[in-house]
């Protein structure tokens, strides 16, 4: 059964806006373990997963980075593109094959710019899936470093 989400696209951009920002994407794929971005890298691009799982992680020194949240299908990979300094804040790792599509930032940003309900738009949905991912890295840290995991009560 698939829920409804408002950070996959189908579900957060009008109908209106998604052939806009689908007019400047192109196709790619991602083997098993590769390494889309890393912490502190240049943003300079943005993915939609079509098919497969994207794992996001933060680097915790002197430790294996901390996986966050699984990213599927209709999943936006990567949100430092439209903040500057423009650099990555997580990292990104394809956990299976990855079908996505990817865009140009530069030419994203240009594009919301220019169209002001565009880039509202767009906007919007960024700022919902910085949220959820948000929540997402509080819960997962909790349950990694806190004594008693996300669910003791103080």
């Amino acid at each position: 059964m698939s829920t409804r989400s408002p950070t996959r696209i189908s579900e957060a951009l009008p109908a209106d806006c998604r052939p806009r920002l689908m007019e400047l994407a192109h196709e790619v794929n991602f083997e098993e373990g590769t390494r889309l971005f890393r912490e502190g890298g240049h943003a300079d691009r943005f993915w939609i997963v079509r098919s497969g799982t994207v794992t996001l992680d933060v680097h915790v020194p002197g430790r294996r980075a901390a996986v966050i949240e699984s990213l599927g299908a209709g999943r936006l990979v990567g949100c430092s593109w439209l903040f500057k300094p423009y650099s990555w804040r997580l990292g990104a790792e394809a956990m299976t094959p990855v079908r996505a599509y990817e865009f140009d930032a530069e030419r994203v940003r240009t594009l919301m710019d220019a169209d002001a309900a565009f880039g509202s738009a767009l906007g919007h949905w960024v700022g919902q899936v910085l949220a959820d991912r948000l929540q997402a890295a509080r819960v997962r840290l909790l349950d990694l470093y806190a004594p008693y995991g996300s669910g003791s009560f103080l």
